[in-house]
């Protein structure tokens, strides 16, 4: 199989990665600033506020805050952290509609005014510990043509979100909005075709009781582009015929909702994931024959599923091997370094290519791994301690790692 097209780099991003000689996370800010400003000219008068679950480190929201961003926080501790930027708690969403009585309090206190809702059980919460509130209430998708839908546990039907606004607006709140997430890493443009049906169904439901929202706020999905299926093969979501049905979907919203409708995203993954690396080494290629009688190369790495990359069970992130641009590969399955089985790539699929002659000690580049690395590592797991963080900024365009320095799948 062909080696994956170039994973581009910028010129600051490869040379921290070049000059750092302990494993470490390194986020370019540079490079996330030039991406929120694109998803602003994609999306013009769309506010942007960041998912803080994807990269919850105080130098990258700080730097987000300074571009223009908000926040969607999913609890009282993430809500904190977002204050702590400076952000204006009147541009940080609550969008977690699991919480119980004493996070809305809390949230409340630290001045947050909008909150998601998806159930009449949170509405009576959010009356009686937040009063006056914005509500927004979250519609149910079906997550398909997402790596990760996010169904059932989120959003009620359309029928329920017309009782459930109905009902904020009894008990004092303010109805303010609807709220979709079309599934993390959505690959489709179908997917927004179908949330934006939903959410003009239930706009004109609304209208006949009497409720004009003010918001729609349109979640995150948007997805990475730097990333490899299980098998090896690239990622390549169709991101600009999205935004094409987005800004259609949008302004066909604002024709049908009888009011003035504004609208907020919340982007995670897109603006964080391909501007982040991982600089890790390696601990051993060994070479093993299984049960069936084949033998099998096995890579093991300092960063795996329990600290950095706990994604990798459903996807492949692009490695890069400095110290061996050239010589032969060899295909093997890719591990991290506990004593866990689950600490490795989903092994029914392609094995990843890897210089043969690799050794304990090389540098290995972890490519697009920004995404979740920190918020979903262990404090620990096994004894190995979670990656510590770095950042650097420069110019953001460079293909900094070529075909020719990226591992290619088997």
């Amino acid at each position: 199989m062909s080696r994956p097209g170039p994973a581009l780099i910028s010129a600051a991003l490869h040379a921290a990665l070049a000059t750092e000689s302990e494993d470490r996370i390194i986020y370019d800010l540079a490079g996330i600033g030039e991406r929120y400003r694109s998803l602003t000219e994609e999306l013009p008068g769309v506010d942007v506020r960041f998912a803080m679950k994807a990269c919850p480190v105080d130098e990258v929201l700080t730097y987000l805050v300074a571009q223009g961003a908000g926040f969607d926080a999913a609890s009282p501790n993430e809500i904190a952290q977002a204050v702590r930027t400076g952000v204006p708690p009147r541009r940080i969403h609550y969008g977690n509609t699991v919480k119980s009585d004493r996070n809305i309090a809390e949230a409340y206190r630290l001045g947050v005014r909008d909150f998601a809702t998806d159930s009449l059980e949170d509405v009576a919460a959010i009356a009686t510990h937040a009063p006056g509130a914005r509500v927004f209430c979250r519609l149910a998708t079906s997550g398909e043509g997402a790596l990760w839908g996010l169904s059932r546990k989120f959003g009620c039907s359309a029928a329920d979100a017309v009782v459930i606004l109905e009902a904020a607006r009894a008990v004092g709140l303010s109805p303010a909005g609807l709220s979709v997430h079309v599934g993390s890493q959505q690959m489709t443009c179908d997917a927004w075709r179908e949330a934006f049906d939903r959410i003009g169904d239930v706009l004109v439901s609304l209208r006949r009781s009497g409720i004009l929202l003010d918001h729609v706020n349109l979640g995150g999905g948007l997805p990475a582009l730097g990333y490899l299926d299980r098998r090896g093969n690239p990622l390549d979501p169709p991101l600009d015929k999205m935004f094409v049905v987005i800004r259609e979907g949008v302004q066909r919203l604002r024709e049908i909702s009888g009011s003035e409708l504004d609208f907020v995203m919340e982007p995670g993954r897109y603006l964080v994931a391909d501007q982040g690396a991982i600089k890790a080494h390696v601990l051993r290629l060994s070479s093993r024959r299984q049960l069936n009688g084949e033998r099998e190369y096995w890579l093991y790495l300092s960063c795996g599923k329990f600290n950095g990359l706990y994604e990798m069970d459903e996807l492949q992130y692009r490695l890069a091997f400095p110290s061996h641009p050239d010589g032969e590969y060899v295909p093997a399955v890719v591990a991290g370094p506990s004593c866990d089985s689950d600490d490795a790539y989903a092994q029914e699929h392609s094995r990843v290519q890897v210089p043969r002659a690799v050794a304990s000690g090389d540098p290995v580049w972890i490519l697009s791994s920004g995404a979740y690395a920190t918020s979903y590592m262990t404090q620990g797991f096994n004894g190995f301690d979670p990656l510590p963080c770095g950042w650097t900024a420069g110019e953001p365009e460079r293909p900094a790692v070529t075909d020719d320095e990226a591992s290619p799948p088997a």
